[in-house]
C-alpha cells in the first residue's frame, strides 16, 4: 500500500496538518441547549456516523488516526461554531476551559499535537485577552474563528484589539466557515426542502461564501494597512475568494483609501489550505494564483479523511521538490513558528 510519504522520503519531510477538529463536550452540550434563532443547525454534521466520537477524542485514537493518514503533526480546533453562537459570558468560561483541554492533549502528545485557540468572540476584549493567553502561557500556534457572531461581522471595529493582538503576537487568524444568518438563510438558502436547504447553507456553498467574504471585508476595512503583520488562514482552497480573485481586484479601483490593491493583500496576508480537497486541479489553480508558499497542507479531519494513498497523490502532483517540502510541512512551520518535534512517533 502507498505512503503518503513515498513522494516526500527522498527530501525526508514529513507532514503538518493544520484543520484537524475536534470538540469538547461541554461545548457541544451547550450549543444542543440553544433554541430557535439562536442554534446552529450545521452542528448536526458533527454527529453523522461516528463523527462525534472521534471529534471527542484528541488521545490516543487520534494519534493512530493521523498514521493511518500519514500525517505526522495535527494542529487541533474545535469545530464550527465553537464558542461564537453562545452568549458572552458562557462563551468565555467554556473557551477558556476548551483551550486548556487543548494544552493538556498537545503536553500529553508532544510530538503529534499543537493547537489553535478558540475564542469567545461574542466578547471582542475577552477574545483578545484569551488569544493572548493562550500564545503566551498555552503555547498555541493561533487561533480559528468562524466569521461574524450574531449580527457583528469580523471587520468590525469592536475586533480592532484582537486582530492587533494577534498581529504583536504573531498569531495567525484561521477563518473557518459557518453557517450564513438566519436572514440570509431565509432571502437565499431555503425554500428547498428542509436537507437541502441546509446542505445548500453549508458545505454546499453557504459556508464558503461566508468564510471568503469575511476575509474581503477585513481587507475593504483597512485591516491589513492598520496590522501589517497579521496573518489569516482560509480553508477549502480560498473560500471561493481564490478563485474570483481577479473580480474581487476589481474593487480596487473603488476603494481608494486602501494602501495596496486587493489582490495584494491576498497573495501577502492569506494563506490557502486544502481542507482534505486533494484534487489536482485545486491544486493547480491555487498555484497559478499564489505562491508555493502560501499553500498549506489539511484533511478537515474527521468529515475527510483521506488516506496514505490520497495523500501521496495530492503530493506527487506537486513537480518542483521545494515546493511539495513547502506545502507538506515548511510552510506550516514558518506560519506558525513550530519547532519540529525531535520525535514524531511513528
Amino acid at each position: 500500500m502507498r505512503s503518503a510519504t513515498d513522494g516526500l522520503e527522498d527530501i525526508n519531510v514529513k507532514i503538518i496538518a493544520i484543520e484537524e477538529h475536534w470538540n469538547s463536550v461541554n461545548i457541544r452540550d451547550a450549543l444542543d441547549r440553544l433554541q430557535g434563532g439562536a442554534r446552529d443547525e450545521s452542528v448536526a454534521f458533527n454527529t453523522m456516523g461516528d463523527n462525534q466520537a472521534r471529534l471527542e477524542d484528541i488521545g490516543q485514537g487520534r494519534v493512530e488516526a493521523m498514521d493511518a493518514a500519514g500525517i505526522d503533526v495535527s494542529i487541533l480546533s474545535v469545530v464550527t461554531p465553537a464558542t461564537q453562537a453562545l452568549p458572552a459570558r458562557e462563551a468565555i468560561a467554556l473557551a477558556r476551559e476548551a483551550n486548556d483541554e487543548a494544552t493538556d492533549a498537545v503536553r500529553a502528545h508532544p510530538a503529534r499535537f499543537r493547537a489553535f485557540a478558540t475564542l469567545p468572540t461574542s466578547d471582542p476584549q475577552a477574545a483578545a485577552a484569551e488569544l493572548e493567553r493562550c500564545a503566551t502561557r498555552l503555547g498555541h500556534v493561533g487561533a480559528m474563528i468562524h466569521g461574524r457572531t450574531g449580527t457583528r461581522t469580523l471587520d468590525d471595529p469592536a475586533y480592532d484589539d484582537l486582530f492587533a493582538t494577534a498581529a504583536r503576537l504573531h498569531q495567525p487568524i484561521f477563518i473557518h466557515p459557518q453557517i450564513p444568518s438566519n436572514e440570509l438563510r431565509d432571502a437565499a438558502y431555503r425554500g428547498l426542502d428542509p436537507l437541502t436547504d441546509l446542505g445548500l447553507a453549508s458545505f454546499g456553498w453557504g459556508w464558503h461564501m461566508d468564510a471568503g467574504l469575511s476575509a474581503l471585508r477585513l481587507i475593504l476595512r483597512g485591516t491589513f494597512d492598520r496590522y501589517p503583520d497579521l496573518q489569516l488562514v482560509l480553508g477549502h482552497w480560498g473560500e471561493m475568494l481564490l478563485f474570483w480573485m481577479d473580480r474581487a481586484d476589481s474593487l480596487s479601483g473603488i476603494a481608494k483609501h486602501l494602501e495596496r490593491r486587493v489582490s495584494d493583500y491576498i497573495t501577502t496576508n492569506i494563506h490557502i489550505t486544502s481542507s482534505g480537497m486533494l484534487q489536482e486541479r485545486l491544486l493547480r489553480h491555487a498555484l497559478d494564483f499564489t505562491g508555493a508558499d502560501r499553500v498549506l497542507f489539511s484533511t478537515d479531519y474527521p468529515f475527510h479523511r483521506p488516506g496514505a494513498a490520497a495523500a501521496g497523490q495530492f503530493f506527487d502532483a506537486i513537480p518542483d521538490p521545494s515546493d511539495r517540502s513547502k506545502i507538506a510541512s515548511g510552510n506550516a512551520k514558518a506560519l506558525f513558528r513550530l519547532a519540529w518535534p525531535d520525535a514524531p512517533g511513528r
